[in-house]
Formats: structure tokens, C-alpha cells, sequence
């Protein structure tokens, strides 16, 4: 069994809830260790229960030892609800943030008043934000893939390509390269477009004295990097040295002020303070970092208003970013895990 599993135990415990429904994918492959997919889960001290179609079901049978699993039809719902009676649970807590209206309508219509439906947040997904020495060895060969596609990028970046086919070509590389696929679409950005924190790709042609920002990450096994850089061809104007200055000094500043115990905003600030002193405080528009796992943006947030304590085994990303419109943009993203000690990057900055 999964030892999380016990610890929402405890927390159903404490809320006074007999099971939970656990309908974000995420949270059920988090649960489970296994890739679930349009699945769901029922957990109880009594039994867990997870439910799936035809097309899942041997997969679930071979590799779930620790969960009883019910085939479904399609009516999730009802097969719930069976399962809930059949177990004498009297009040399940529901994921309120995932399961939509018309779920939670239809959720509600089964039930019927027989036993109370109590909405849920968050209970899983604090346990997410501490990865395991597994989960961790997976975001790291999720970060090697994308470096080394970085690395091979840099013969490839000519005037004349479009970003669309400079994204096509990573797309390639990450999947020989041992990837599931990319972690979210990848962001190719060239001269102008780089002033668009987040771009869509398109057909622009890349032209020569100017900047190619690049924003990517890769899925393996579920698991997800995420990583910026920028590349440079031809001559680099005086401005454009002054802001990625700027950026790498903001990045390591925020990055030395991590350890376990500091409150997320804290590390949002020291990036966001030096950049306002250098004058561009309207230029850095978004947050300073997100959590990534098993989802490209999970808690902890790295943000002004975030009041997340930073705890051993968060693992985020650090993005300072200044964006100039009109004229270009630049981001560094690195990934960094707390460790006892402070803090390790995940991921290396390439030398540019």
C-alpha cells in the first residue's frame, strides 16, 4: 500500500469522513502508483475501491495489488454509491475543485440524501507537494531529457526556421530520448514574441540579431520538468546584456534565500524587489514559480500573496522573467529541490 494512503486516512480522520471520492487523475496516480487514466477511487479504511472502464481494467489487474477494482459501464456514479452503501459509509468527502457541477449534480442525484456528501480541498495535494526519493529520481530524468534537448538545439537555432519547426524537432528528440511526451506545448519565441510571457508557437521565421526563448519541459512516467532559456544570434544590443544580467542576479538571489522553513512570498520578493530597483518593476508580470510533479503547475506556489512554507522535498521552479513589449522578452527557469541542507538545483544553467 502506498503510505500516503495511510495518511489520508488520517486526515479523513480528523475531518470526520468515512471515505473520500477521488476523481483528479493526479491525485488517483498519485494514490495508486500506477498512470491512471479516466479512472476514480474510493478510499476507506474499510476497503479501496477503484473503478474503470473496459479499456483499463486488465491493466489495473496487473499491476493494483492494494485496491479492490470494480469494472464501470460509464455510470461511475452509481457504481459509487453501491459501494459506499455496501461499505455503511455515512459521510465521503468529494474533491470539490475537481469534480465539475454536472458531476457533482449527478453525484448528488444518486445519493439521494442516503449518505452526505461533504466537500474536500486540498487533502491530497498537500501530500503531493513533499516528493519521495522515487518521485524525485523521476523529475530529475524528466530534467536531464530536456537539457540534453536544450544542448541539441544549439546547431539548430539558424535564421530562416520557423518557431513551429524548431518546437516539431524537440517534440522528436525528447520521445528518442526516453520521454512520454512534452509536459505542456512547447514554447518557441523569436524576436518580438519573446515580450509574450506565454506565446504560442507559430510560423514566424526566426531572423538573424535576435532572441529565441525557449520554454519547455517533458513527461516521464508521469512525471514533468520545466525549464527556460534563452538563445542569442548575431550581435546582442547593450539593453538586452542588461536585462538577462538582471534576471540571472534576480534568479540567484531568490534561489540563495531558499530552505526549509521560509515562507514561499519571501522568495518571491528577493526576485521581485531587485528587479523593481533596476527599473523594470512592471516588466515582471507573472509569479516567481509554481511546484511541478505530477502536474507542470501543483502547489507550491511562488507567488507575491503565497503563505506555502517551503518543507523538505518541495520541489519548484525559480522563473524571473522581464518582458518589454514590442521590443523582447527574457525568462531563466530553473527547478530546485529543498533539501535538509537548503536547497539543490535540479537543473544546471547552460553557460549561453
Amino acid at each position: 500500500m502506498n503510505p500516503a494512503i495511510k495518511n489520508v486516512y488520517s486526515a479523513l480522520k480528523n475531518k470526520k469522513l468515512d471515505g473520500l471520492f477521488v476523481s483528479s487523475t493526479p491525485n488517483t496516480s498519485y494514490l495508486t502508483a500506477i498512470r491512471s487514466r479516466d479512472s476514480f477511487l474510493l478510499l476507506s479504511s474499510k476497503k479501496n475501491i477503484y473503478f474503470t472502464d473496459s479499456r483499463y481494467i486488465t491493466e489495473a489487474k496487473k499491476y493494483l495489488k492494494h485496491c479492490e477494482i470494480r469494472k464501470i459501464d460509464g455510470a461511475v456514479f452509481r457504481a459509487l454509491f453501491e459501494s459506499c452503501s455496501a461499505l455503511k459509509l455515512k459521510r465521503v468527502g468529494f474533491e470539490k475543485k475537481h469534480l465539475s457541477f454536472i458531476g457533482h449534480e449527478k453525484l448528488s442525484k444518486e445519493f439521494k440524501g442516503k449518505i452526505d456528501l461533504v466537500p474536500t480541498q486540498g487533502i491530497i495535494e498537500d501530500l503531493r507537494m513533499i516528493k519521495s526519493a522515487d518521485e524525485i529520481k523521476k523529475i530529475k530524468k524528466a530534467t536531464e531529457i530536456t537539457i540534453l534537448a536544450f544542448n541539441y538545439l544549439r546547431d539548430l537555432i539558424v535564421p530562416g526556421k520557423t518557431e513551429l519547426e524548431i518546437a516539431g524537432e524537440l517534440e522528436r528528440f525528447i520521445r528518442l530520448k526516453g520521454a512520454n511526451s512534452s509536459a505542456f506545448d512547447i514554447i518557441v519565441a523569436s524576436g518580438p514574441n519573446t515580450s509574450f510571457p506565454h506565446h504560442l508557437s507559430s510560423e514566424r521565421k526566426i531572423k538573424n540579431h535576435e532572441l529565441v526563448l525557449i520554454d519547455m519541459g517533458v513527461d516521464y512516467l508521469g512525471y514533468k520538468s520545466d525549464l527556460t532559456r534563452v538563445f542569442f544570434l548575431g550581435k546582442i544590443s547593450t539593453l538586452v546584456k542588461e536585462v538577462y544580467a538582471i534576471i540571472k542576479e534576480a534568479q540567484a538571489k531568490a534561489i540563495k534565500r531558499i530552505k526549509a522553513g521560509v515562507v514561499a512570498k519571501t522568495i518571491d520578493s528577493q526576485a521581485r524587489n531587485f528587479i523593481a530597483e533596476k527599473g523594470f518593476a512592471q516588466a515582471f508580470s507573472h509569479s516567481l514559480g509554481h511546484g511541478v510533479g505530477l502536474e507542470i503547475h501543483e502547489a507550491p506556489g511562488i507567488s507575491p500573496k503565497s503563505e506555502d512554507i517551503l518543507r523538505q522535498g518541495m520541489v519548484f521552479t525559480v522563473e524571473p522573467g522581464i518582458y518589454l513589449p514590442g521590443k523582447f522578452g527574457i525568462r531563466i527557469e530553473d527547478m530546485v529541490i529543498v533539501t535538509k541542507k537548503g536547497t539543490d538545483l535540479i537543473s544546471g544553467s547552460l553557460n549561453q
